[in-house]
């Protein structure tokens, strides 16, 4: 419940228990000396105002004078107000639960997943990706109607929305951002994603950071500024267009091979790393890549080892080099070759 709401309901409540408290020792004073009186102490007073407020009064303790019956009216007819109160209580109660959800206050539990900074027609198609390969996406916005958009085309499962200032960094926290495997910042143009990646940096540094640039002349720029990966949108869609216009057939391989398959015969390529008992550690380049072309119909292309804290890429490297724990591998595969990889070498897709 929000902090005003909250307050007010206690000072409401409180006023009520007061005025009551009054009115029920105003009661006793004019019934208390009356002859016949049935209400002559506390108890019979607190009983008679309860019975009174909740229901009509069950007729077992009535008011015999004058004074008394007024105040009695006063009883009956302030109890449509309490109704009126409770149910407006409950109504609110329901209502900022229903929204604190909906606005995503209440947190999330994913790890390990993407947080994206920002919501247009680009990140929805990101997004489709992402969550058809199965990974968990949780979306920061500063605008409410994204949030109901962005309900419609996902699950609670698939991905958490929070309306949030971008700014707020404390409430960012409810996206569990630092568990993150990955932040994209997607916002309107470069100038304003360098600002925001500075400041972003000072509350969580230890994260990767993604931007999609218009300039690329600018990538050098994101990361000295602390962006793991800066991809210019005009470099990628020139180079695929040239490729299309003198091998085509390679552009269409290129195309598939980075998209997520959504059907069995469709392949695409994966990052896999190399985990605790996994029995490809400490194996040969060669052998690897005869194993898993033999056991799996996957083809392995590269590795990535961890230099001095940063990522090399080795492309098709010599047989002769190691694979150790903590590596991973680059591989081309179907859908079925991903299962007999999950089978035989128990190793998962990710970062």
């Amino acid at each position: 419940m929000k902090e005003p709401l909250y307050r007010k309901s206690i000072f409401t409540i409180a006023a009520l228990f007061l005025v009551y408290s009054f009115l029920v020792f105003v009661m006793l004073q004019l019934e208390s000396g009356a002859p016949n009186a049935r209400i002559t102490s506390v108890q019979d007073g607190v009983w008679y105002a309860i019975a009174t407020l909740t229901t009509v009064g069950y007729g077992d303790l009535v008011p015999v004078t004058y004074g008394g019956r007024m105040l009695g009216f006063v009883f009956l007819l302030s109890s449509l107000g309490i109704y009126g109160f409770v149910i407006g209580q409950i109504t609110n109660v329901m209502r900022t639960v229903k929204e604190n959800k909906a606005m995503g206050l209440n947190g999330t539990n994913f790890e390990g997943h993407v947080v994206i900074i920002g919501w247009n027609d680009f990140s929805q198609s990101v997004i489709a990706h992402l969550i058809a390969a199965g990974k968990k996406v949780a979306i920061i916005t500063k605008d409410k109607r994204d949030i109901e958009i962005i309900r419609e085309y996902y699950t609670a499962d698939e991905a958490y929305t929070l309306y949030s200032d971008y700014n707020n960094f404390d409430l960012m926290e409810k996206s569990n951002i630092r568990k993150a495997s990955i932040v994209f910042i997607n916002l309107h143009d470069d100038t304003e994603k360098l600002v925001y990646v500075i400041d972003i940096k000072k509350h969580f540094s230890d994260l990767n950071y993604v931007v999609t640039l218009d300039n690329g002349n600018l990538k050098s720029t994101f990361h000295h500024a602390g962006v793991t990966y800066a991809i210019s949108k005009n470099e990628i869609s020139s180079k695929l267009l040239a490729s299309y216009i003198y091998e085509p057939d390679v552009a269409l391989f290129s195309e598939e091979i980075i998209a997520y398959a959504h059907s069995d015969d469709e392949y695409d390529m994966k990052q896999l790393q190399v985990k605790e008992g996994n029995p490809m550690a400490g194996m040969y380049y060669d052998k690897a890549f005869f194993d898993l072309k033999k056991e799996s119909n996957v083809v392995l292309l590269g590795l990535v080892k961890m230099v001095e804290g940063k990522r090399k890429m080795l492309k098709n490297p010599e047989g002769s080099v190691i694979i150790e724990k903590g590596d991973y591998l680059v591989l081309l595969m179907d859908r079925q070759g991903q299962q007999r990889l999950k089978r035989l070498f128990h190793i998962e897709e990710g970062l």
